[in-house]
Formats: structure tokens, sequence, C-alpha cells
């Protein structure tokens, strides 16, 4: 039997990761096994407390018929931005990455990655986005099964150097998370620089880069708050940017599940998941930002709303750039834009 590149990757994959995978012992032997995988360190709060939650919860649900292998920081081989590649082609079952690890590619969700079009609460944002999945987004990821879209947070600025001012960003050389994220740097006058956030501590060790822009959540296991002094925000809502997550499954495989596991699997999908990663989020970033508060050696910067109004001008360009592009796509940007704008609004007040 000849064994395809794909398989061999496969079972290469499975042996190298067999030590960390994340286990549950059920009475009875599994009827189904989904292989998961995703770029962030076991430590992370994303996998202790979003992913394996939600493995053990779609577990528990299938009275132990599904178990879900957890393979974190690419033990499976491969790249983040080969993640989404890997759910089309069965190199994993399950996948957790960032569409914007893949720039350009799937157009429409950038519209709420955009420069103050996202709220500055992760369960606000994500609950916009899967509310707007089935309309504007889904289409997009029509390889794979999507199980969840959802985003972060307000991002904010953690650099070496303080910034209070337009002028604080000339020159700085920061780490942006999306295509329109850096963008809008650019707009502001920072030099954007673009890498995997796994990359991020050595790139500030050895002087690469000033700083990065990313959520509290993510800081302690980047140890931003020990790498550098200085953190900005943004004040109230919409804020400089978010990035957006999905988490989307292997097509074949999830046909080819019984009727009750697909219930099973549909019933923690959508909108249900969101809101628990969402909820994850916010509350992870109110303890790390109050933990760094509370450090004496670092600055947390609220910027003035003046100066804010300044930022929302000087990135207002970036949004009639995608405008442009997105008609160029057949993409009606304006309405994408109108739509999120307006589910964010209503689920801040939510």
């Amino acid at each position: 039997m000849t064994l395809s590149r794909r398989h061999l990757l496969a079972l290469a994959g499975s042996t190298v990761a067999t030590p960390a995978v994340m286990r549950t012992a059920w009475g009875q032997t599994p009827q189904v096994t989904l292989r998961m995988h995703h770029f962030l360190p076991p430590a992370s709060n994303a996998h202790q407390r979003f992913l394996v939650p939600w493995s053990r919860k779609v577990e528990a649900e299938s009275g132990g018929r599904i178990k879900i292998d957890i393979f974190p920081a690419m033990q499976l081989g491969g790249a983040p931005p080969q993640l989404y590649d890997q759910a089309r082609d069965g190199v994993a079952d399950i996948i957790w990455t960032l569409p914007g690890n893949t720039p350009g590619r799937f157009p429409s969700i950038e519209a709420i990655e955009l420069p103050f079009i996202a709220g500055k609460r992760a369960v606000t944002n994500s609950k916009a986005l899967a509310e707007l999945a089935p309309t504007h987004f889904i289409k997009e990821f029509s390889e794979v099964q999507p199980l969840c879209l959802w985003a972060h947070d307000h991002g904010l600025i953690h650099s070496s150097k303080q910034v209070r001012t337009l002028a604080d960003l000339a020159g700085l050389k920061l780490r942006f998370p999306t295509r329109q994220a850096g963008e809008a740097l650019r707009a502001l006058g920072a030099t954007a620089i673009g890498m995997p956030i796994p990359q991020v501590p050595e790139a500030l060790s050895q002087g690469v880069i000033d700083g990065a822009v990313v959520p509290w959540e993510v800081v302690p296991s980047l140890r931003l708050h020990e790498l550098v002094r200085y953190h900005t925000e943004i004040p109230g809502s919409p804020t400089l940017y978010t990035a957006t997550f999905i988490l989307a499954m292997n097509k074949p495989k999830y046909e080819g599940l019984p009727a009750d596991l697909k219930t099973v699997i549909d019933a923690n999908s959508g909108m249900p998941a969101a809101i628990m990663a969402g909820e994850m989020w916010d509350e992870r970033g109110r303890a790390v930002a109050e933990m760094v508060k509370g450090r004496s050696r670092n600055t947390i910067t609220m910027l003035a709303d003046d100066e804010a109004a300044k930022w929302r001008a000087a990135t207002k360009p970036v949004e009639e750039a995608w405008l442009k592009a997105a008609k160029e796509r057949n993409i009606d940007g304006q309405k994408v834009v109108d739509d999120v704008r307006a589910a964010v609004a209503k689920h801040m007040m939510a």
C-alpha cells in the first residue's frame, strides 16, 4: 500500500506529539477520535481556558463517544499559516488559527479588523462575528466546516518607549498581528513588522522590534510585561484593532459523523462557542491588566481623547483603501463594514 505525503505527515506528527496530547479516560472506547491542532503553547490561556474546556464539553455531551486529542505548539508539524490548509486536507481534524495568518485570503472578515471598527470587549466582537457569519463570512471558509468565528478584545501597544502621541510612534518598530493592523500602524507613522506571535519574545530580546500590538490576554505567555515597560491603551469604543480567529473542522470528517454526534458539534459551534471564547478573553484581559498595573516597573498610558481622535483620523485612509480593494473583488465592502459597525454597537449595549 502506498501512503500519500499527507498521510505520512499526519502519522509522523502523531508520533512526535503523543507525549503532550491532552487525553480523557472514558468507560467506553470512543467512537470518533478527533485531532485538534493549534499554534500556541499548552500554558497559554487560549489552550487552557478555551480549547481544552471546549473539547471536554464536546466529549462530555457526546457521552464519551467523541474524544478530542489536542496538539498545541504546532506539534503535528508545519507553520501557523498552514493550519487552515491542514484542516482542509485532513492533516488535522480540527484547527484553531487566525484568518489573518494568510493575508488577503479571507477578505470579508477583515472588516472588523479595520482600525476603529471593533469594540473594546471580546464578547462584543465575538457576538457580532457569530451573528454576521452566515451572511457575510462563512462562504469564505467553504473548504472546511467552520465551527466558530470570534475576535479578541481591544488590542494595545506594548513598547520599550512610552507612546502618548502620534509623534512618539514615528519609526517605532512594532509587530503587527493582521494585515489591517499593519496598515493602521503605518498610517500612524510606525514601522510595521509582521511575524508569528511565538517569535515576538526573541525579536524583542534581540532588538529586531521595539514592541508589539496584542491584547492583554497574550502578555504573560509572551513575557511582554518583562520585556517592555510601556503599555498604551486607546480610550473607549471603537478601539484601534482586533484580530479574528476561527475554529474549523475537516469537512469530510464532519460530514462522516453520525447525525447525533453532528448535533453535539453543532450545539457547541457558532454563537455559544463565540461567547465562551469572548468571555474568556475579557476575563483574562482584565486580570492581566491588573497584574501589570501592580508592577512598579511598568507604565500604562491611556491616550487623551483628543489624541485618540487624531489616531482615528490618521487611519481613515486604511478603511478607504480596503473598501476600494473589496470592490475590485466584487465584495460590497461598505455593506459589510456598515453591518459590522451596527452589530458591534448592538452587542456593546447587551
